[in-house]
């Protein structure tokens, strides 16, 4: 398969930071470039969340909000029981 360039312009302090990370993951930026760009053609979409969220608490991820929702189902149809929780106290 033959190769290309890509040229991508970026804040010299995030290449740095990119870079170490690659580094520390064992792949280079290149490699980390193409996973994603694969990914991203093979799911026809981008292959991580975009938000303007800036919660980073992981309790209202995507996953947990659909493991939430499955839980409260289930506790409707098996007539489970809300309780209290003080966690403060």
């Amino acid at each position: 398969m033959a190769q290309t360039s890509v040229s991508i312009r970026m804040d010299a302090d995030l290449k740095r930071a990119f870079d170490e990370f690659c580094t520390e993951i064992g792949m280079t930026m290149t490699t980390a470039f193409c996973v994603f760009a694969k990914t991203a053609v093979r799911e026809r979409k981008i292959p991580f969340e975009i938000s303007l969220e800036r919660s980073s608490d992981p309790f209202y991820s995507a996953e947990n909000m659909a493991l939430l929702r499955a839980s409260i189902a289930q506790m409707e149809a098996t007539g489970g029981t809300v309780h209290e929780v003080d966690v403060d106290g």
